[in-house]
């Protein structure tokens, strides 16, 4: 089954999502314009504004208002993309030049901004309390999750704590409040709320730990940017943790080879093959599923019906990733 196959009822109103995404990133200034335009053709999984739909309809769900926050959530993880590219140097997403590559530096970390700015202008029009002040909570922990990433590149060093706190504040928090706002901006009961706070933390995480998994595993077709990418730009992620933890010869040669910018495609195969017969994936496998149980658990105390199985789902089809 296709991800995009578990909310096809929903098909309609993510279209005018994407519409309204378009229209929010106008700008009058050319290049903010052309750059801006190039990011939204990309493309993407949307699975943001998804969850604020889907959470939306434990309550009541009205699109003229909801799409007040959910076009914002994605605008946010897009403008945090194009800042994302900068840090790790990255030519390539989603098979597409990033912004940084077609553009430069200084282009790509205005477009992040502008398209900041427009998310937050958007989500004014909320009329539902505390929208606001959550979102900008989320923005704040994002940052010092791009922050701390910087500051754990090429840190052989770091331990799982350091990883979990990472991924928590990059990835598994806008996604728990893409959940929590989509239920407050229905103005769904609080107890719904909290649950799918809890469901959308849980499921962003393991998310973001089959993404890492996948830079090991999946080939550059699948992944729109070289194999090994998150690796070769210094971010060390659990599976890499694992494997330099299981093998210290492996975590001499990685450290050799990054640190003095030697390495080369045939060494970075060789280092991801390495690393995957450590074990390291089912490893990370493992702790991605134990996530995916307590998101599953937070569903339980929900109300029956399109939405709940629908997020049940997407838990089960992100356990289900090819790895």
């Amino acid at each position: 089954m296709k991800l995009t196959d578990i909310y096809l009822h929903l098909r309609s109103d993510i279209n005018k999502i994407e519409k309204e995404i378009e229209r929010n990133i106008d700008a009058n200034h050319p290049v903010l314009q052309e750059a801006s335009s190039h990011l939204l053709k990309a493309g993407g999984k949307r699975i943001r504004p998804v969850f604020v739909l889907l959470s939306a309809q434990f309550g009541t769900y009205d699109l003229r208002e909801i799409k007040n926050i959910a076009v914002p959530l994605e605008m946010i993880h897009m403008g945090s993309l194009v800042h994302d590219d900068v840090i790790d140097n990255a030519e390539l997403r989603r098979g597409e030049k990033t912004i940084k590559a077609k553009w430069d530096n200084r282009v790509a970390m205005y477009t992040g901004d502008y398209i900041f700015a427009k998310a937050v202008e958007m989500a004014t029009n909320c009329n539902a309390p505390g929208i606001n002040a959550v979102l900008a909570d989320a923005m704040v922990e994002m940052c010092l999750g791009e922050v701390e990433q910087i500051r754990d590149q090429y840190n052989w060093n770091q331990n799982l704590r350091m990883y979990f706190r990472r991924i928590k504040r990059k990835t598994a928090l806008l996604i728990a409040v893409s959940c929590q706002l989509g239920a407050i901006a229905a103005n769904a009961p609080v107890p719904y709320q909290k649950e799918l706070w809890r469901y959308g933390y849980y499921v962003g995480m393991a998310f973001q730990i089959t993404d890492d998994i996948l830079d090991f595993v999946g080939t550059e077709k699948e992944l729109g940017k070289p194999a090994g990418s998150d690796l070769i730009q210094g971010n060390v992620t659990l599976p890499a943790l694992y494997a330099m933890e299981k093998d210290p010869q492996l975590r001499k040669t990685i450290i050799e080879h990054l640190e003095n910018d030697v390495i080369n495609k045939e060494q970075v195969k060789g280092i991801i093959e390495s690393i995957k017969k450590s074990g390291a994936v089912v490893f990370s496998k493992v702790i991605a599923d134990r996530y995916l149980e307590k998101a599953r658990s937070a569903l339980d105390n929900l109300p029956d019906g399109q939405p709940k199985s629908a997020l049940n789902q997407i838990a089960n089809y992100i356990g289900d990733r090819k790895f």
